[in-house]
């Protein structure tokens, strides 16, 4: 079973991609939303917009969560405003109950973020012994948040840069690729540009090492 825990910010057309992707590539893909914010009520029902992104992608792709909260607030806020608590427990049994040859977690804001007492993401991922895959953008973080991130993390599979430009001309973003592989242990498994949902399956099949990033050989990529 393939498995993966993405975090970070601006990843959730980088987890409908990834999605997509694999199950296009004949894997049974599932993606897991623990904790959802901002979550939306339509027609008398409570809806993850993360997973709503998925399905858009593909709507053969399942699609599971938790915790779904109305409120966009930090998850351990917004557990409290629903007078909740984000327990660990209910998470690991609803992961337990998902059997698909890849399964993608999809993280909340980054690996700090607070999901209860003494539960942080990074926790997260531990409760559930996934690999981490840590998604960036240079319009949402500098290269020092970015390294903060990369040495927070435990049991890091790699990065992947999205929303990059092209044409910048700060070399605080031009240079960021490079200064995460020199100042990081870190792996760069990808550098997407601004996506969308056209062609997104073709942009993570050009744009990011599939193969690393599941730690597999994927047979239909070398046809």
């Amino acid at each position: 079973m393939l498995e993966l825990f993405v975090t970070g910010k601006s990843k959730s057309y980088i987890t409908a991609g990834l999605a997509a992707t694999m199950q296009s590539l004949g894997y049974a893909t599932a993606v897991y939303k623990p904790v959802q914010t901002g979550a939306i009520e339509k027609s008398g029902f409570i809806q993850a917009p993360d997973l709503a992104v998925v399905k858009f992608a593909d709507p053969f792709v399942k699609t599971y969560s938790t915790y779904l909260f109305k409120s966009d607030l930090l998850p351990v806020l917004a557990a409290e405003k629903e007078n909740t608590v984000i327990e660990k427990d209910k998470i690991l049994s609803d992961y337990g109950q998902i059997k698909h040859e890849c399964i993608i977690t999809d993280g909340t804001f980054g690996l700090c973020t607070p999901l209860g007492e003494n539960f942080l993401e990074q926790d997260l991922a531990n409760l559930l012994n996934l690999p981490v895959l840590l998604v960036v953008s240079p319009k949402e973080s500098t290269v020092e948040d970015i390294l903060c991130s990369i040495h927070q993390a435990q049991n890091l599979r790699g990065v992947i840069i999205n929303e990059f430009p092209d044409n910048s001309s700060d070399m605080n973003i031009k240079s960021m690729p490079k200064l995460i592989e020199k100042y990081s242990d870190a792996k760069i498994l990808g550098i997407m540009p601004e996506l969308n949902q056209e062609d997104l399956i073709a942009n993570i099949l050009t744009g990011i090492d599939l193969e690393s990033v599941f730690d597999i050989q994927i047979a239909k990529l070398k046809m």
